[in-house]
């Protein structure tokens, strides 16, 4: 039962207490450039997901064999071999691989999965080290989609999915801004601010503050 509980505080710690983007601010390069489409954000937390689990399972199976001088560069081979699965995969859908472009192939030098790599999975067992993976996988693939969501829904009036429209605010014009790169970066300060001030307030109930 306990080990349950630590796997389960080790899983929702890379959602909320430590999640890539909000809190600890890495890798923030291809959510604000992709997450004008709901569709994209799918498959690239999808991708983000396997690429990081699947390298900190490896590489914690791999931490007692790895000589420390050349610990990066055996990380990068790893984390380099499960991009090129997801990069092949998403080649066989055409449409969507040409809308993610470079980022799928940039996700090999992602500091979030490089950071994870070094600072988690080569310190711990397989168990709590695919637990992490998926952890942050989520968290960052939830912020991803509700980047997306808001932006692409009340900057275009709509959320299309696989060319088929599944939500239309019927409006004649958007705010337009939110596709663009400002957008990007006013929805993340607001979602960052939402998290600090639901943690704030967690905090204060923990400590019995009215």
């Amino acid at each position: 039962m306990e080990e349950r509980k630590t796997l389960w505080g080790e899983l929702k710690k890379g959602i909320l207490d430590s999640n890539p983007l909000l809190v600890l601010m890495v890798g923030l390069c291809s959510p604000l450039a992709i997450s004008t489409r709901v569709e994209n954000c799918i498959f690239m937390g999808l991708a983000v997901i396997f690429v990081i689990t699947c390298s900190n399972v490896i590489i914690s199976l791999l931490r007692k064999f790895i000589p420390d001088q050349v610990r990066i560069p055996i990380y990068i081979v790893v984390i380099a071999s499960f991009v090129t699965i997801v990069d092949l995969t998403l080649k066989t859908l055409p449409a969507i691989y040409e809308r993610l472009g470079v980022w799928i192939p940039l996700i090999v030098v992602n500091c979030m999965i490089l950071a994870r790599a070094e600072g988690y999975a080569s310190r711990n067992e397989v168990k709590y080290a695919a637990v992490d993976g998926l952890g942050i996988g989520l968290g960052y693939t939830m912020v991803l989609l509700v980047m997306s969501v808001i932006r692409e829904l009340f900057g275009t009036g709509k959320i299309v999915l696989f060319d088929t429209t599944v939500i239309d605010l019927k409006v004649r014009s958007a705010p337009i801004i939110l596709i663009m790169f400002p957008g990007a970066f006013l929805t993340f300060a607001l979602l960052s601010a939402l998290l600090q001030w639901y943690q704030l307030r967690r905090k204060r109930f923990k400590g019995g503050e009215s």
